[in-house]
C-alpha cells in the first residue's frame, strides 16, 4: 500500500489504536512489551492491534527520523505550486520524478500543491525548482528556503 492510498480503503482507528500509533510514531522500534506496559494492555493484544493496523493499511511501514545534522550542507525548500486542476494527476506523476523531491501535499488556498525538497547543494535545488516549474500544468510557483528546523514531532 502506498502513501497515496485512498483513505476509503484504510480501516478506521479507535482511541486505543491512536494511543498505540502515537507511541509507535515516537519510537517505531519500541518492543511489544514496552508498548503493552505503556498502554496497560497485554502483549498479545498489542501484537494483534499492530497486525490489524498493518493489514488495514493504517500502518504503511516503519521509518527512522534522521537528525538534520546528518544532512549538513544540504539545502531544503518548500515550493508552492498553482496548477491547472484538470492536469493534477499528470503534474503529480511528473513531480514524482524530480530529483530531491521529498513529499508533495495538496493544500487549500491560493496554491494547490506544496512540494518539500532536499538537495545536496544550491545548484541541485535550483535545478529541482526549475524542473517543477517546467512541468506541463504548473502555472506558478513560489519557493522558500528552509534555514533551520525549530521543532519536529
Amino acid at each position: 500500500m502506498t502513501a497515496a492510498t485512498s483513505t476509503s480503503t484504510v480501516g478506521s482507528t479507535s482511541s486505543a489504536d491512536e494511543r498505540l500509533l502515537d507511541l509507535l510514531g515516537a519510537n517505531a522500534r519500541a518492543s511489544v512489551s514496552d508498548l503493552a506496559r505503556a498502554l496497560g494492555i497485554s502483549r498479545t493484544t498489542v501484537q494483534a492491534r499492530i497486525e490489524r493496523l498493518e493489514r488495514s493499511g493504517v500502518i504503511q511501514g516503519y521509518s527512522v527520523r534522521i537528525h538534520e545534522a546528518a544532512y549538513a550542507g544540504h539545502v531544503r525548500a518548500h515550493s508552492l505550486l498553482r496548477i491547472n486542476p484538470k492536469l493534477t494527476a499528470q503534474v503529480v506523476a511528473a513531480a514524482a520524478k524530480v530529483e530531491g523531491l521529498q513529499s508533495l501535499h495538496s493544500v487549500a488556498g491560493e496554491f494547490d500543491l506544496l512540494a518539500q525538497l532536499r538537495c545536496p547543494d544550491a545548484q541541485s535545488l535550483d535545478a529541482a525548482l526549475d524542473a517543477l516549474a517546467m512541468i506541463d500544468g504548473v502555472e506558478r510557483t513560489q519557493s522558500s528556503l528552509l534555514l533551520a528546523q525549530k521543532l519536529l514531532r
